[in-house]
């Protein structure tokens, strides 16, 4: 990766998603714009939501895709295209049910593994080589039969109360995790990430 310059999270937009699982990656932009203290704005152009954080070479623009998560490639291209960057300077938070609650992946590239939102913003870039953080939201059932049958409640189910103090942990160390990255590189920081355990 180069420069670090947008930090992407994926979810839906409007109040009836807030705060679902399917939307773990605005929780992590939220927690950022307010530790910086500031907002997001809307950016037509770029259809998504835009915020600003940090100054000089630690800054970073924050991208929420108001496409909805299955059209999260539109945003995202856009905003590549207006700022002139290109997809090595992009980072995607994403939840994965694939990993349980408590854990993360980061990784530099890869297939969209599923998922709707990675799977639109491989087909708008033409590429799966930019960088993801997987964020796990755990799975809805054991067989895939019930997997299948459960994902969609699942995803657009909000965490559980007794779920908050892990939450919390999780989105604390992916806000550090960031701050690592800008400053280490992908793969140092990547092996503290993705060795994250939380306590209790």
């Amino acid at each position: 990766m180069t420069h670090l310059m947008l930090l992407v999270g994926l979810g839906n937009p409007g109040d009836r998603y807030a705060g679902t699982r399917h939307n773990v990656g605005f929780l992590v932009l939220d927690r950022l714009a307010a530790r910086a203290g500031t907002n997001f704005r809307p950016q037509p152009r770029l259809q998504g939501d835009l915020a600003d954080v940090g100054s000089g070479d630690k800054r970073l623009r924050l991208l929420k895709p108001t496409t909805f998560m299955n059209n999260s490639g539109q945003s995202v291209r856009a905003s590549l295209d207006w700022f002139g960057w290109g997809p090595d300077q992009l980072l995607v938070i994403v939840d994965d049910m694939d990993l349980p609650l408590g854990r993360l992946r980061l990784r530099a590239s890869g297939s969209a593994g599923g998922h709707n939102g990675l799977r639109s913003i491989i087909q708008h870039l033409g590429s799966d080589a930019f960088a993801r953080l997987r964020i796990g939201i755990g799975a809805p059932g054991a067989s895939p039969v019930e997997r299948r049958e459960r994902t969609v409640g699942h995803v657009l189910g909000r965490f559980a109360e007794a779920e908050r103090p892990l939450l919390d942990q999780v989105l604390q160390e992916v806000v550090d995790g960031i701050d690592r990255i800008q400053r280490l590189g992908l793969e140092r920081a990547g092996n503290h990430i993705n060795a994250f355990r939380p306590e209790g």
